[in-house]
């Protein structure tokens, strides 16, 4: 028994809220509409998910302009920006919209920040998805940093009439340090009401870093292009604990577990549970078979449908009546 290595398997892990109803609506809606079902970029950030949906007969697409006429789309988690809706509009297409209601209520603070005449820092990663779409909200007054650094060069009309947001997917200590770098260029500088970062993000963190330290090797089930993923293998790099993203329990190699007699095992929020499983029994099968299920956090937030997939639900058996 002394020899028995450890699987130190984190709680909460994997789909989000905002995830599980991105999801949800494109299921839905093959369902009731049968195939296909357009979808506007990847619905979330991994490739296991948006394959599974394909074959379902979703069909994903890079720009609105690729949906044919008067046919449904459904926009990302990841939201989209004020031009996309003009053009969804313009070629009348029937929009689904799967955006996250948190990164919903960034757009809403984007526009009223505007409204009220400040120039607006958004703090995030330029080409995700998320920032593009918050950016189209205001674009004429948003300036996007990534880093502390990045700060010193900011440049605004009014240094007394400026406020910030963040990208839900970040780290809580990248985003900490940006923000006091702000306030030390911008005392006067703005902020949301609530934190933007988003409740799954920073109670994945929190449960990495309550770990780390006990922890051999951190594992991070997730995709490449998963934001969140990435910050949770940062976290435990930043706490000197080695840490890999793996798409799946291909992706680990042997020499990673040489030595290690303790793997803390995690998920970003839009990976699927079936690749934490089969990571497991991976492990297992190569000596880590005790398994402990450490909860850091409770979570059990839920989202509402939005009401074009409720109405359509409800419409759906009369229109094929």
């Amino acid at each position: 028994m002394t020899d028995a290595k450890t699987i130190l398997l984190l709680k909460p892990r994997g789909f989000c809220a905002g995830v599980v109803r991105a999801i949800d609506i494109v299921q839905i809606a093959l369902d009731t509409f049968g195939p296909p079902i357009y979808v506007r970029k990847e619905i979330v950030h991994n490739r296991h998910v948006v394959e599974d949906l394909r074959a379902k007969g979703a069909i994903f697409v890079d720009e609105i302009e690729e949906v044919p006429e008067g046919e449904r789309v459904i926009y990302s988690a990841h939201g989209v920006a004020p031009e996309v809706r003009g053009a969804s509009k313009t070629r009348n297409l029937r929009v689904i919209d799967a955006t996250c209601p948190l990164v919903t209520k960034v757009h809403v603070e984007a526009i009223k920040f505007a409204k009220e005449g400040y120039s607006l820092i958004l703090i995030g990663h330029l080409n995700h998805d998320e920032i593009i779409g918050t950016l189209g909200e205001a674009p004429g007054v948003t300036q996007v940093v990534s880093s502390p650094e990045a700060v010193d060069f900011l440049d605004v009309p009014d240094p007394n009439r400026v406020a910030y947001l963040t990208q839900t997917t970040l780290s809580l200590d990248e985003a900490k340090d940006i923000i006091e770098a702000l306030k030390k260029k911008f005392p006067n500088i703005k902020g949301p009401h609530a934190q933007d970062i988003c409740y799954a993000t920073e109670n994945r963190q929190v449960a990495v870093k309550n770990v780390a330290k006990q922890a051999d090797l951190v594992l991070v089930v997730g995709s490449e292009n998963s934001s969140n993923s990435n910050r949770l293998v940062e976290v435990a790099q930043n706490l000197s604990t080695n840490s890999y993203l793996i798409e799946n329990c291909r992706s680990i190699r042997p020499e990673w577990l040489a030595g290690a007699k303790t793997i803390a095992l995690t998920a970003g929020a839009s990976a699927p549970e079936h690749l934490v499983e089969e990571t497991i029994a991976y492990l297992q099968e190569r000596g880590f078979s005790n398994l402990e299920e450490v909860e850091v956090v409770p979570e059990n937030v839920r989202f509402a449908l939005p009401p074009e997939i409720v109405e359509a639900i409800g419409a759906a058996p009369a229109a094929a009546e």
